[in-house]
């Protein structure tokens, strides 16, 4: 917790010898999709005061920063902004002067003259550190913007006007939840509350608003409720409620300038006037202007970069090296968040007011991303924080009951996937950043991985995640057993303080898990299971459900524990393979190079990966080179996908400088290629740590060789430890490939063989007659157990080794196992159980698709309609077959003439995700398959405007012993997307899973 006094030493900060904001661009981002801001805000700051030109983020991807380059209407200035994430939330409390007579509306009827919305030209918009100004052109109004790390200061220049308002509109973006206020408190002060509800659920968010000069009228209104008050009979006014708008009036002279303050507060209002107290205590926007691009230069000077060819360019060249950099160093300093009031008071996940008095608490943890590399480049450069974020966890973990996901304003959005806290915490206790509590992380780590949702009960029984049992499933597989190596890092530095039995049991334990990855490694794939054996069909190009935001390309080389020497052959076809993806339309793949993916994480170390090959490392520094040049530029495009936090950006600062950490919690950095002449590291131990290129230039884009503090070194990595003692690294580069430096010796971790679940594999799951079913194990020289009645297996069950085939005839329920030698399972020599279920039809149906299916979602093919077994709610998981904008026509054989009673289908509804049961199902009988009479046909009734419903809906008619062969169902398209869905206008889509006749399976 900072002092009052220590917020005032802050604030008056001399700058840095250096100008180093005038190399920093925020409009970097904004344009494309790097959902950036370009408002005024401070390192690590709480408020973010920046322009929005997008009113809706829900609905509008790139407007989930609140503004695009692309724009050209202002609806206002608020003060909360996410940097680059993929999902919309903040935009708080928006402020907005105007003339004339007030309007309450932002736009009417698409025009925004009816509204308080204003046109705007880039060619009088103006950001840097801390700072923005835009014209407002339709009322002709200059603003200008500045920040602390808590209040957000306005200066607006009126014209000659009889009528100048200043709006006050809390309805802006997100949903207001009971509970919300706008309180007049006096002529020139104003406080309230915004509770809202999007991406954070129930986000508190105090405000207090102090204005340079008396207002002379005010309006709040709430539906039908108005509070007014006119000079001088003022007093004390208050309305509340979920649809708060409201507007002060001043009168007005010729240039009249008025300043307002804004201060937050998670808190509460006496919070917020103490925050504004502290840190802006009077009106000189200069002065705070000023101690704004000086805390800047600060931060931005723990890296010092020299660049002799880009300090001739002129900063708006696109190529211009040290604005891209200094830019994407700033863009690391604008996540986390303080959130804390200048006494220390914070909300936290319990929603209970607490104090931090030995660290600041923060929000905003992308972790997903930011574990990748912006966590580990402040573990250079910030230790400091680094302690502060991990302490928050651990606060969080005690009063919300787990360690933050992805968390926002002390919501847990749960947003992406794995437990990477844990990735943070390994890597700053290997690196000996050690200022938090380590038995409670370790034991907050280890509560993570032994939860049981979202697919973790699997994981755990038996070392994957199956497609059926939880979307996303590969690599939530390779995730949690890259966490797991992290925990086994924390159990290593644990048992080398207490070397007892417990916690060397628990070393291995984790592990043991973090080898969990080879249970979805089918060759050089990370692919899909299914039912005991392989998901199929499998296109490594297909983007689907099994994957997070990408396809198997993307994701196979997600193994950051692994340090076995990588394959240079598949490294050779991601990157040479065609750049076209398959399935699911993914917005966030961007910046392809073959199936390379700049644009999203889990592509980020990938381009590394040729350092741990025998002859190819130059192929990184091949790679790095085009990346860095082709997808980093001076441009409000210059980002090739979202920023995420920090984390786009921070790839680029750690690749120029010559360092990326390939594998978060090794605590050591691989070497890329550093692209400035000098490089100058300021520690927080008073060190510095020094990096050189020679024969730096375009051209020469290997390196020859490498030393470090004058002694050549053979390794293409450096560990933390030797960073944080400060010295000398020198790269020298050279233009001939053939020269390039390649490792002499790669100090491959030697892990032990991993033992890897059977596979039970068999054409399908449904079968007539009998079918062959093959157990397999990837392992040699072991034995697999395996029982057919649903039993699991002991040492004492049927055996096989490395594999066999045998045929059912009957339905089965195969488990199995594998163990490296025939012990007890007590022993752990054995792994999880493996289970297939096979199904033997009780007739000979068969299917014929008049629409075919969707790639995304086959169910398991052709059978899959007919074989018993059915979808759950999670139409993600792969059991449904879907069909969008076209109609459902399916025709069921029943391979001889019959008499049915009955026929039915079973669909699923989930708004949310575009699928509505179909507008009306047709059933249709034939003898010879050709001539058909509609015999039933069934309206649907689900209600079909509930955003949050999600239901399966079995669908089933009598038919009165109708003689059939041939039954066919035609389930019709619900439509277009509605208007009050945030897709309106969009495909819907058809879901079914299992169509029937006669009685209906009970199975």
């Amino acid at each position: 917790m900072k002092s009052i006094v220590c917020v005032f030493l802050l604030l008056s900060l001399k700058a840095s010898t250096q100008n180093l904001t005038k190399f920093v661009n925020p409009f970097i981002g904004t344009g494309g999709h790097g959902h950036t801001y370009p408002g005024a805000t401070v390192p690590f700051g709480f408020v973010q005061l920046s322009p929005d030109t997008r009113p809706d983020g829900y609905n509008d991807w790139d407007g989930c920063g609140g503004y695009h380059y692309s724009d050209s209407i202002i609806y206002g200035f608020s003060h909360t902004h996410l940097s680059g994430t993929g999902v919309a939330d903040y935009c708080d409390i928006l402020l907005m002067p105007t003339v004339g007579e007030p309007q309450l509306n932002n736009i009417l009827n698409n025009d925004p003259k009816k509204g308080y919305a204003s046109a705007f030209s880039h060619k009088t918009e103006k950001a840097e550190p801390g700072y923005y100004a835009v014209l407002l052109e339709d009322d002709n109004i200059p603003v200008e913007l500045t920040a602390t790390a808590r209040v957000g200061m306005h200066k607006y220049t009126f014209p000659d006007t009889g009528k100048i308002n200043i709006i006050l509109d809390l309805r802006h973006r997100d949903k207001l939840l009971e509970g919300s206020y706008i309180e007049i408190i006096s002529p020139t002060k104003i406080q309230g509350l915004r509770r809202s509800s999007s991406w954070a659920k129930d986000q508190w968010l105090y405000f207090a608003i102090e204005f340079s000069e008396p207002f002379n009228y005010a309006e709040i209104i709430d539906s039908s409720n108005t509070a007014m008050v006119r000079a001088p009979q003022f007093g004390s006014k208050i309305i509340s409620g979920p649809h708060l708008t409201s507007f002060f009036q001043f009168l007005g002279d010729g240039g009249k300038t008025i300043i307002v303050k804004c201060a937050l507060s998670p808190v509460s209002c006496m919070g917020a006037w103490k925050n504004m107290q502290a840190e802006i205590p009077d009106w000189d926007f200069e002065k705070v202007k000023k101690n704004a691009d000086d805390i800047w230069n600060k931060e931005l000077s723990k890296i010092e970069v020299t660049s002799l060819a880009d300090e001739k360019k002129p900063l708006t060249d696109p190529e211009n090296k040290l604005v891209i950099f200094y830019s994407a160093l700033y863009h690391c300093m604008l996540a986390p968040n303080i959130y804390e009031d200048v006494d220390g008071k914070y909300r936290g996940r319990d929603n209970k007011i607490h104090i931090a008095d030995t660290f600041d608490y923060y929000t905003v943890f992308s972790l997903w991303d930011t574990h990748r590399a912006l966590h580990p480049l402040l573990t250079i450069i910030d230790q400091k924080r680094t302690n502060d974020f991990i302490n928050t966890f651990l606060k969080q973990y005690e009063q919300g009951g787990r360690l933050p996901v992805w968390e926002l304003s002390s919501n847990e959005t749960d947003c992406m996937i794995g437990y990477h806290a844990v990735s943070v915490i390994a890597d700053a206790a290997i690196k000996e950043i050690q200022g938090f509590d380590m038995n409670l992380a370790y034991e907050a780590m280890k509560h993570s991985a032994n939860l049981d949702h979202f697919g973790l009960k699997y994981y755990k029984e038996k070392g994957f995640i199956e497609s059926n049992e939880e979307p996303e499933s590969v690599s939530k597989t390779l995730e949690y057993s890259y966490d797991d190596w992290c925990i086994g890092q924390m159990s290593f530095l644990m048992y080398l303080n207490d070397r007892s039995s417990k916690n060397n049991k628990e070393l291995e334990y984790y592990n043991n898990r973090s080898l969990n990855y080879k249970n979805v490694m089918d060759g050089n794939y990370a692919r899909p299971r299914f039912n005991g054996g392989w998901y199929s069909p499998f296109d490594p190009a297909e983007v689907n459900f099994n994957y997070t935001e990408a396809n198997a390309w993307q994701y196979s080389t997600f193994v950051p524990q692994n340090n076995f020497p990588s394959n240079e052959l598949f490294l050779d076809s991601i990157f040479n393979s065609s750049p076209i993806t398959k399935g699911r339309e993914q917005s966030d793949i961007t910046g392809l190079i073959g199936q390379y993916a700049h644009g999203n994480e889990p592509s980020h170390n990938m381009a590394y990966l040729y350092n741990y090959t025998y002859s190819s490392a130059w192929k990184t520094q091949f790679y790095l080179n085009k990346i860095m040049g082709n997808f980093y530029k001076n441009t409000p495009e210059g980002l090739i996908g979202n920023e995420d936090c920090g984390q786009m950006s921070a790839w680029y600062v750690l690749s120029t400088i010559g360092l990326y950490p390939v594998s978060p919690g090794k605590g050591n950095y691989d070497f890329g290629l550093p692209v400035f002449d000098t490089v100058k590291i300021s520690l927080e131990n008073g060190k510095t740590f020094t990096i050189n290129t020679v024969n730096n230039s375009p051209e020469n884009i290997y390196l020859d060789s490498i030393s470090f503090s004058n002694t050549p070194i053979s390794t293409l990595q450096v560990f933390h430890i030797l960073i944080n003692t400060g010295g000398k690294l020198t790269f020298y580069k050279t233009a001939d490939r053939d020269k390039a430096f390649n490792p002499k010796n790669l100090n491959f971790n030697k892990y032990k063989i991993p033992t890897v679940v059977p596979i039970i594999s068999a054409s399908s799951y449904a079968f007539s007659d009998s079918l062959l079913v093959t157990i397999s194990s990837v392992n040699e020289g072991g034995t697999i157990y395996f029982t057919e009645d649903g039993s699991d297996p002991t040492t004492n069950s049927k055996k096989i080794t490395y594999g066999n085939s045998f045929y059912i005839e009957e339905s089965k329920t195969i488990k199995a196992m594998y163990c490296l030698s025939p012990k007890t399972i007590d022993e752990e020599t054995c792994t999880g159980f493996v289970t297939a279920y096979f199904k033997k039809l009780l007739n000979k149906y068969s299917l014929k698709y008049l629409t075919k299916y969707s790639s995304q979602y086959t169910a398991g093919g052709e059978t899959a309609l007919i074989d018993g077994m059915h979808g759950g709610a999670d139409f993600r998981t792969g059991m449904w077959q879907g069909w969008q904008k076209e109609n459902m026509e399916v025709v069921l054989d029943l391979g001889e003439i019959k008499e049915i009673n009955k026929a039915g289908a079973g669909f699923l509804q989930d708004v949310r995700s575009w699928i509505w049961m179909p507008a009306k199902l047709e059933i249709y009988t034939s003898i010879d398959g050709v001539k058909y009479t509609l015999s039933k046909t069934i309206v649907n009734n689900t209600p079909s405007d509930n955003y949050e419903s999600k239901e399966i809906k079995n669908v089933e008619v009598e038919l009165n012993a109708i003689k059939t062969r041939y039954v066919k169902f035609v389930a019709y398209n619900f439509g277009k997307v509605p208007d009050w869905h945030p897709g309106n206008g969009g495909d819907t889509w058809i879901f079914c899973d299992e169509v029937w006749v006669g009685e209906r399976s009970k199975e």
